[in-house]
């Protein structure tokens, strides 16, 4: 039973290893109990206590050299023992069998064992010794979680070693074992039989009833996924320089003979010869705030081999096997050629998602460590045609940060607009920023929004228009997002070949993602050779105010009347209307006319309002009080963009109606909060069609005509007059 346990803990779990320790510390610590069944009972436990200091040694020293550690075995053992528990609750999955996350089963199974073997032959309890391996095949159970396939088999094993040995008959002494009520005169063994029996039936009939009871209340939860433990556990944490290392470029830069690695290209590893040298990474970051860059990693302890994976179809991949010595490199960030495979000489925690490796304990000038990568080389013939991914799966890869710069927006939406194909529109960028600016050491450091504008369109007289690496993977990778590509920066060396890594080398690049490819590296740095060009020569910055084609062209009056023609002879007042007449004539048919438009305008912008709201099936009726609510806030002269999310559109308007003073800081927040339900109807439309009701329907139109009429009252009134009149709802896209 106890070695049942060992394999359902074995799922989550790289190798046999495990199953084999705990089936010697099963095997071990009953036949410490069976032997020693004769001796006083006080004096098992320290035996069986030394013989469990015994096995745990050999498997520490076992599991010490399968995971390739370093170190004496007290020391191993000293830190094992420590770390034990956070180490196993925080390891990665499949998990290394490493002194620190199998001591804690090794234990918990010799003393199953002891427990177990200690009441079932001394107490003569078999049912009650099944306790403590029950109990640690529950722990194993919890333990495994959500992270590996239902254990039926072996619980259904379980269960059947359990039978047997209810079954099995024990071995009693004496010629009465067999009869409880032998010897006894017949009435007396009578009765002891009734009770007997009744005892029997009584409990068939407990465990009976305990399975009506429970049955449906486990079945019930057999389809639900197991809680994991793992959540309650902290996993290791980095400081701000290994959370943002892009900050530590401009460092790098004004310092750049510093001594950081060593790094030693084995034999046989580095791929096909005549490569340039692999790039060393030291972090992917892919959350932007507007702020900083962020690694926005969960990482999780690994041992010697690490999570593998699939390089893209297509591609072609390359081992690179190198032994780097760390050297004046600081914080927790382990440096490797992407993506890392196996690892020795150091104990790592590492993220799946991101690739990126740390060491909780910290780097230390001498530490040296062997690391196999597998280098995917993307297939360029593919990069023309190919596509980007969409949806939750890469939506921190595409999310804007609020706060945008205009020109930033403006920049991004020239660059995109001749470029249709994602590879097109990245080649655009890197092209614009290759030749527009500058690379410079002295560069302050930051790729906050003001930094980046500053370094785009800031004048070059007082510093702008160049940066170092930074900002330039910065920039690339917010312009790649604002045309929607999946975009991250990646921070690491590019090493001259064999020998020390300098801080002259260490550099930051952006990535894209595409479909089928995988991520490529894209280099916008300007070359050496040539001199960038004005900004203002390629960038066409416009004004702030709304475009011409959103403002409607006035309409002109004439300043006079057309001048008479030349005739013959004076003009016989008789014969025709008065000039007065004329003119008044004329104005008031003007007047008319133009009477007759704005009530035209108005009629039609009232019914495409009672259209949008009214008509068509609650989804439709939802998306068309959205529409009057982007309307109204382009008649404000605030257009949204495109590219923004409902969510961030609520928040624009939100800011309008505060900006526009509108009503009360109550009200304001009452607006906010409907303006923000009715972005989340949107959303529900838009991603399970057919599910919106009519009643929200209706709030969806309440929520529009509050806002609409809000943000209308806070106009000057000869605006207000215009607005009904405004006829740009009516020929913009709907």
């Amino acid at each position: 039973m106890i070695a049942l346990a060992g394999v359902v803990l074995d799922r989550v779990y790289a190798g046999p290893l495990l199953t084999r320790l705990m089936l010697g510390a099963a095997v071990g610590s009953v036949l410490v109990s069976v032997a020693a069944r004769r001796l006083p009972s006080w004096l098992v436990a320290p035996l069986s206590m030394l013989a469990l200091a015994g096995w745990a040694a050999l498997a520490l020293r076992l599991a010490a050299a399968h995971a390739d550690l370093p170190g004496s075995l007290g020391a191993v053992t000293a830190d094992a023992a420590r770390n034990a528990i956070p180490r196993l609750l925080t390891a990665m999955i499949p998990v290394e069998p490493a002194p620190d996350t199998v001591l804690l089963p090794l234990v918990a199974a010799w003393l199953a064992g002891l427990a177990g073997a200690e009441v079932a032959l001394r107490a003569g309890r078999a049912l009650l010794g099944y306790l403590p391996p029950a109990l640690l095949y529950a722990g194993a159970l919890y333990v495994v979680g959500p992270n590996a396939q239902p254990a039926i088999w072996p619980t259904v094993a379980f269960a059947a070693v359990a039978a047997v040995g209810l079954a099995a008959p024990s071995r009693r002494d004496g010629p009465a074992a067999g009869d409880p009520s032998a010897g006894l005169a017949p009435a007396v063994r009578a009765a002891v039989r009734v009770r007997l029996l009744a005892a029997s039936a009584a409990g068939v009939a407990v465990v009976v009833g305990l399975a009506a009871l429970l049955a449906p209340v486990v079945a019930g939860r057999v389809e639900e996924r197991p809680v994991d433990p793992r959540r309650y556990v902290e996993p290791p944490q980095v400081e701000t320089l290994d959370e943002n290392p892009l900050i530590r470029i401009s460092g790098w830069t004004l310092n750049p003979d510093q001594r950081l690695l060593e790094v030693r290209t084995e034999a046989g590893g580095s791929g096909p010869s005549g490569q340039d040298p692999a790039r060393i990474r030291l972090a992917v970051l892919s959350d932007y705030d507007g702020v900083t860059w962020r690694v926005g990693a969960t990482y999780r302890n690994a041992g010697r081999i690490l999570p593998a994976k699939e390089p893209a179809p297509g591609g072609a991949t390359d081992t690179v096997r190198q032994e780097i010595t760390v050297a004046d490199l600081t914080g927790r960030l382990l440096p490797a050629v992407a993506t890392p495979r196996e690892i020795s000489g150091a104990r790592v925690a590492y993220d799946p998602a991101t690739g990126t490796l740390i060491r909780p304990e910290g780097l230390a000038p001498g530490l040296r460590y062997t690391v196999t990568s597998v280098r995917e080389r993307p297939d360029g013939n593919l990069l023309a045609t190919a596509n980007v991914p969409a949806g939750d799966a890469v939506s921190r890869l595409l999310r804007v940060a609020d706060g945008a710069p205009e020109q930033l927006r403006r920049l991004a939406a020239q660059l995109a607009e001749s470029n249709g194909a994602p590879y097109a529109r990245a080649a655009a960028i890197e092209q614009f920023l290759a030749e527009h600016y500058r690379v410079t050491a002295d560069a302050p450091s930051g790729h906050a929004y003001p930094n980046l504008a500053f370094f785009l369109f800031g004048p070059r007289d007082d510093g702008g228009q160049r940066g170092t690496s930074e900002q330039f993977a910065a920039a690339f990778a917010v312009l790649g997002r604002l045309v929607g590509l999946p975009t991250r920066v990646v921070v690491g060396f590019a090493p001259r070949g064999d020998g020390p890594v300098r801080a002259a080398d260490a550099f930051a690049w952006p990535e894209v993602l595409f479909e089928g490819v995988g991520w490529v590296p894209f280099d916008p740095m300007p070359r050496p050779d040539e001199e960038p060009r004005p900004v203002e020569e390629d960038f066409r910055p416009t004004p702030d105010d709304p475009l011409p084609s959103e403002v409607p062209e006035p309409t002109v009056a004439p300043t006079g009347t057309p001048p008479a023609e030349v005739g013959s002879g004076p003009a016989d007042d008789r014969s025709g209307l008065s000039a007065p007449v004329l003119v008044g004539g004329g104005a008031g048919g003007l007047v008319l006319l133009v009477g007759l438009a704005l009530l035209t305008l108005a009629a039609l912008r009232r019914n495409l309002t009672r259209a949008r709201l009214g008509r068509g099936d609650p989804g439709q009726r939802i998306a068309g009080a959205w529409r009057e609510v982007t309307d109204a806030l382009r008649l404000a002269g605030h257009p949204v963009g495109e590219d923004l999310a409902a969510a961030e559109v609520a928040e624009a308007a939100e800011r309008v109606l505060t900006g526009a003073r509108a009503a009360t800081a109550t009200e304001v927040g009452g607006l906010a909060v409907a303006v923000d339900e009715l972005a989340g109807l949107l959303n529900q439309v838009a991603f399970a069609p057919g599910t919106a009701a009519p009643e929200q329907a209706a709030r969806a139109a309440t929520v529009a005509d509050g806002y609409v009429a809000a943000l209308r009252a806070a106009r000057p009134r000869w605006r207000r007059l215009l607005w009904s009149v405004h006829p740009g709802p009516l020929r913009w896209r709907r």
